[in-house]
């Protein structure tokens, strides 16, 4: 049977600068798709890089005091190492400055010029240095540049020009017939609307007044404009126009070019039209993914309002960082960051939902089996919705993840992930336990234990570090054949027998502190308050206080932690006429609330009220649900209820003293 293979790349970076998390989510969503296609048996090629030529590089060497090369070769060496820490799996990394590059891109020009393609004239007109990109009076924005809003410069120089409108009419047809070609939608309509069918001019691809670029290799006073240098990495580094294509007959076209919308005119308009005049197959998706915003827009270094990825590596790990990067935003739409949403996602997902399955498991294997993985014995009722799920969770995943919507892929993993939690409230092994039902137990217990093994295989490519932790925990790290793509196709797999080995809390809370919510570190035992220890009181002390009318001290009412709480989702409990179950937002965290207010209030009003909480109640459980606290409400005689609320907006999460 013919490999199957997969070539992915990503825009290869611009080290002008040290990159931010924005730039992280691109190369972080490749890789997890290259993962994921490893997983299922692909052969697969991942591609970044850097791309360093050009006028903004040269400007910034000569203000830093130093040479292009080694101002860069600094920068080059920063983003490797974050690439490393972030577990980026990358089977090529290419510098545009490399020797293979420079010589295929000079040997690119010179067709072009042989056949026709590029002729010489003089340029006249607006460049953002910043975006490296060419635009004409009616493209700008008050006269600034479109992308990124800053000055542009007017430049008149000699130049090369490269025939775009040769090749525009073929372009449109494959954009017509290719409808998955440029995607989301969104970004084709923009290119047709805003580039094609206003007319496309031809494109300057040479420049005169700097130096660090390319040499035009017939033309030694021109330099090869930097997107025609830049674009071309996607096949020079499969070995295009060298002595060895093997790479390119193997993986060419690309399956899918991940990059960001700024650049979407340079990968969806340029890009397909140089291949084109090389006679090679376009890509098959170019997919141009949204920004990832802070409260006061779009990242940048211009605004000062770019976040490190290494000190959110270092505070957080870097399965951390890749969970929210791929689980927060749905690809192909802007998405927001902030350190608030980051803690509150890791608590409720990883914390509260995928560490408590793997704890709550293994500490009731310890207490009823030594820890020992049990064999499978009496079947029930609740067992067939598990397994089924379960069974048809990698087939969910692969659709979604063809599809690009890694967002949706993990909501679908944390979906099964909440079902496994629902069957151990379902089965209640301390019942079975308490009762005798060995052979029951031992079935509950098993398709637990295997059902995080499910979960791990499939965490792999989003979350590359938690999945050997899970392993090792399990007692499987050594059972690499349970690693598998293919151990997912049957249900059953973990042997009985093997020893557990619970390890460390694979995901603390976390908690928000200091001024405004930051910074955020974990909760330590020290963090926790701590109930002042009381001296022992004696029995006429008792009888005093039992005489009293009731009243409380003030160090007895502070040990209430009574919250500002914020309702996000409200839906009734099944079954029950009075309750309906809750998520509320205390600012650090979401909790889960069972309320007994459904004849007072109806689902839909109670979304974005924000009540007053006991956020340190003993959790409780009604109707099998667990319920964490309580939401303070006043009822009359007359039976009559309302919840208190705040008069005034307020965060969540902000105390009440």
């Amino acid at each position: 049977m013919e490999k199957k293979t997969f070539y992915i790349t990503t825009p290869i970076y611009y080290p002008s600068d040290k990159l931010h998390i924005g730039h992280c989510y691109t190369t972080v969503a490749a890789d997890a798709m290259a993962r994921f296609k490893r997983l299922t048996g692909y052969q697969v090629h991942f591609l970044t890089g850097t791309d360093e030529h050009g006028q903004k590089i040269e400007r910034r060497a000569l203000e830093a005091g130093k040479e292009p090369q080694e101002f860069v070769d600094e920068i080059v060496a920063w983003i490797k190492n974050l690439w490393k820490l972030l577990d980026i799996s990358h089977d090529d990394f290419i510098r545009t400055t490399e020797k293979r590059h420079m010589q295929a891109v000079q040997k690119i020009f010179k067709k072009f010029y042989d056949q026709g393609d590029i002729y010489k004239a003089k340029y006249e007109g607006w460049y953002c240095t910043p975006c490296e990109a060419f635009w004409t009076e009616r493209q700008l924005m008050e006269g600034k540049c479109p992308d990124c809003g800053r000055p542009v410069e007017l430049v008149a120089e000699e130049s090369y020009f490269f025939k775009m409108s040769k090749y525009v009419d073929r372009l449109v047809e494959h954009i017509e017939t290719h409808p998955e070609f440029i995607q989301p939608v969104a970004r084709k309509n923009e290119m047709i609307n805003n580039f094609i069918k206003p007319g496309l001019e031809d494109l300057c691809v040479s420049r005169t007044t700097f130096k660090w670029g390319i040499p035009v290799p017939f033309d030694q006073d021109h330099v090869i404009y930097v997107w025609l240098d830049a674009l071309s990495n996607y096949i020079t580094a499969l070995g295009y126009m060298s002595e060895d294509d093997s790479l390119l007959q193997t993986f060419w076209p690309a399956n899918v070019q991940l990059i960001g919308k700024e650049i979407a005119r340079f990968h969806t308009i340029y890009w397909p039209i140089f291949l084109m005049a090389l006679g090679l197959e376009l890509p098959e998706k170019v997919f141009g993914h949204g920004w990832l915003l802070l409260d006061d827009g779009k990242m940048s270094k211009s605004k000062g309002n770019v976040i490190d990825p290494i000190v959110l590596i270092e505070r957080y790990s870097s399965d951390a960082i890749r969970y929210f990067l791929l689980r927060e935003i749905s690809f192909g739409a802007d998405g927001h960051f902030s350190e608030e949403a980051l803690v509150q996602r890791l608590n409720f997902d990883l914390a509260n939902d995928l560490g408590n399955l793997l704890n709550r498991t293994l500490a009731m294997l310890k207490k009823y089996f030594g820890g020992r993985i049990p064999e499978r014995g009496e079947t029930g009722a609740e067992d067939e919705e598990l397994l089924q799920a379960a069974l048809a969770l990698p087939q969910r995943l692969e659709q979604f993840m063809d599809e690009l919507q890694l967002s949706s892929a993990l909501a679908e993993l944390w979906k099964f992930i909440g079902r496994a939690n629902k069957y151990i409230d379902e089965t209640a092994p301390w019942a079975l336990k308490k009762a005798g039902q060995e052979s029951r137990l031992q079935t509950v217990m098993y398709n637990l234990l295997e059902s995080i093994r499910v979960i791990s295989v499939l965490l792999l490519p989003f979350m590359p570090q938690t999945p050997k932790k899970i392993w090792q925990q399990l007692g499987i790290a050594e059972h690499k054949e349970l690693h598998t793509w293919e151990s997912l196709q049957t249900f059953g797999r973990l042997p009985a027998g093997v020893l557990t080995q619970p390890g460390e809390v694979l995901f603390p809370r976390l908690e928000l502190t200091g001024e405004g919510g930051a910074p955020v570190r974990q909760a330590t035992k020290k963090d926790k308050p701590q109930p002042a220890k009381q001296p022992q009181k004696t029995k006429e002390q008792k009888t005093k206080e039992t005489e009293t009318s009731g009243l409380i001290s003030i160090d007895e009412f502070a040990r209430v932690d009574l919250r500002v709480a914020e309702i996000k989702e409200a839906e009734k409990v099944e079954g029950a006429d009075r309750l309906l179950k809750l998520i509320v937002d205390l600012g650090e965290e979401q909790r889960q609330v069972v309320a007994g207010i459904a004849q007072h209030y109806q689902p839909h009003e109670l979304i974005g009220k924000r009540v007053l909480f006991v956020a340190n109640l003993k959790p409780a459980k009604l109707r099998g649900i667990v319920s964490e606290g309580m939401l303070l409400a006043a009822s009359d005689d007359e039976g009559n209820l309302t919840l208190v609320t705040t008069e005034a907006p307020i965060r969540a999460g902000s105390k009440v003293k």
